[in-house]
């Protein structure tokens, strides 16, 4: 039906009270076409290969749902930085999470046994422990979950590795006297065990600290220095791999026993692609970084068997630290590290 016929059918008043009740409908359709919305905060670039996780993690639960679940993805910390997401998760401030397991430290020191020096040595004992259900990570996600937060999946990101300006940090007589960016108390006791001064500085914050000189080392995965462009700021990476970092995808527990059986089957579902798609292929993503940071004029160091001999020896008040910090969960979990 053309205007002219219209306006000449119905009276002028008629046609915009239907035009404004046929907008409305439109509106509240749009509004209502998910039924839930799952905001994420994450402290990565979207670009990073977290960040790709979570758009995965999107595009699964958005498609399985038929658009009932909406995932809107807050990345680069534009919300919380990480320090600050186990409380805001863990509260209902905001439903989900990506988070360095090592935030969880306050309330269970037991996490830090993947920062337990040269313990996780080998990929295969890396997968073993982060397997759902392993006699490392379940005690764990349990642990966690009486902190107000939900484990979804666990995402991999890779060996920790030493940051330097002109020269590798070859052995810990390295360290000494230098003050080194850590992401977590364990890797600090690390730091103070080789003689160095650890300081705490989140990740979205450590361009700046080595920019400005807050720190002289810095300890992160290498996928990290390509996302973050640290080859910007620093020039040397030393390739400890002395331990294994690992963050977590969290739900606040409220929201999630909230959700319908229908809704939870989706998103752990879509969990659990997610997770096994970033662990498959965390080798070629370090593989990547550690290309391009030597394409961006970073030198790349990797340490002798004689000098991470010496690392190890170095590590010895760490491991005998964490056994006392970390309680029977501690133990638990060490005991099951080593049999792996």
């Amino acid at each position: 039906m053309n205007s002219f016929s219209l306006h000449h059918r119905f009276p002028r008043k008629l046609i915009v009270s239907l035009s404004s009740v046929l907008l409305g409908v439109a509106l509240t359709g749009q509004s209502m076409a998910a039924d839930v919305t799952l905001r994420v905060t994450l402290q990565l670039p979207l670009k990073s290969h977290l960040g790709q996780n979570m758009v995965l993690f999107e595009k699964e639960v958005e498609e399985k749902s038929g658009g009932a679940i909406d995932v809107e993805i807050y990345d680069s910390a534009t919300l919380y930085k990480d320090k600050e997401v186990p409380a805001a998760v863990g509260s209902g401030s905001i439903e989900m999470g990506v988070v360095s397991l090592t935030r969880y430290v306050g309330d269970v020191p037991a996490v830090d046994i993947f920062y337990q020096p040269f313990l996780f040595d080998t990929e295969a004992k890396v997968r073993s422990a982060v397997a759902k259900g392993s006699t490392v990570r379940a005690p764990l996600d349990a642990a966690i979950a009486e902190t107000g937060s939900t484990v979804l999946w666990w995402q991999a990101y890779g060996g920790a590795v030493l940051l330097s300006k002109e020269e590798p940090v070859k052995t810990p007589a390295d360290m000494v006297g230098k003050k080194v960016r850590v992401f977590g108390k364990t890797l600090g006791d690390f730091v103070t065990a080789t003689g160095g001064a650890p300081t705490l500085v989140s990740g979205s914050e450590q361009y700046l600290a080595y920019q400005r000189g807050t720190v002289d080392l810095g300890m992160t995965g290498v996928s990290g220095v390509a996302s973050r462009k640290l080859w910007e700021v620093m020039d040397t990476i030393t390739i400890t791999n002395h331990a294994d970092i690992e963050f977590i995808v969290v739900v606040n527990t409220d929201f999630w026993n909230e959700l319908s059986e229908e809704h939870k089957e989706i998103i752990a579902a879509a969990g659990l692609v997610a997770e096994a798609d970033v662990r498959d292929r965390m080798t070629s993503i370090e593989a990547d970084a550690y290309s391009l940071a030597e394409e961006n004029g970073m030198t790349l160091y990797t340490p002798t068997a004689e000098e991470v001999s010496e690392w190890r020896a170095a590590s010895e008040p760490v491991y005998e630290a964490f056994t006392e910090q970390a309680g029977d969960l501690g133990a638990t979990v060490l005991n099951a590290a080593k049999a792996l």
